[in-house]
């Protein structure tokens, strides 16, 4: 038996020499070097795709959250101008409700005209905020005269008291019952038969079967909006 240095791997005084293969030092130097991915490859085409498809999932988780916070403005503006001596509504009350809440700009707006009549100033201040609530109160008019613009059911007593319930937070949205509402429905049946005319009975009689579905489901719940 030799001595302890003449062991392979030993050196003379004890000290151990670890002797690392020809795989061993292949991947450590792979480790360290960056593989180059043609851009024409499959590998590139692969990457590309995934990128694309995580911008469009985040671009629609954005959307989603936007919306969100629009309902949920909306509903506490709704909320905040509720009368708390009413156990329920009427049609006629929440039209009078809904109107409130059409207008609710125009005091910034009549600040945002007064700054701008104010003699010496160059140019109109506060354009772009002026053009958006005006576009946003447009829309919203046209629903409202046109289907319906989507409110919370006040109408329905047991739903008004859990609007009332709500404590702003956004995913709670689901528990609140909402309802198309429209002008007309702020005049008594009666009047609405006398002013449908000959012409507009038969417009009504040729979009029934499109519109069927729609009147079936006038009451619906914040869950069911889709966010696409």
């Amino acid at each position: 038996m030799g001595e302890e240095g003449d062991r392979p791997g030993m050196l003379r005084g004890g000290c151990e020499v670890i002797i690392l293969g020809p795989k061993a030092l292949k991947g450590k130097s792979a480790g360290r070097e960056k593989k180059v991915i043609h851009p024409y490859s499959r590998k590139a085409a692969q990457i590309t795709r995934e990128a694309h498809k995580q911008e469009k999932k985040e671009k629609l988780k954005n959307e989603k959250a936007l919306r969100l916070n629009l309902i949920g403005e909306k509903l506490q503006w709704f909320q905040n101008h509720l009368d708390p001596k009413k156990g329920g509504y009427s049609k006629k009350d929440a039209c009078e409700l809904i109107e409130r809440y059409l207008n609710r700009f125009s005091s910034e707006l009549e600040q945002i005209e007064l700054h701008n009549s104010i003699k010496d100033r160059q140019g109109r201040r506060h354009c772009s905020r002026e053009t958006v609530i005006k576009q946003t109160v447009e829309r919203e008019r046209q629903q409202y005269e046109g289907y319906g613009l989507e409110i919370p059911d006040i109408l329905n007593a047991s739903n008004l008291k859990t609007f009332r319930e709500w404590d702003f937070d956004l995913k709670k949205l689901p528990n609140i019952k909402m309802r198309k509402m429209c002008a007309n429905d702020a005049l008594p049946k009666k009047c609405k038969k006398k002013t449908m005319t000959p012409v507009d009975k038969d417009l009504g009689e040729l979009q029934l079967n499109d519109e069927s579905s729609d009147s079936d489901e006038e009451m619906t719940s914040v869950a069911q909006l889709s966010f696409t």
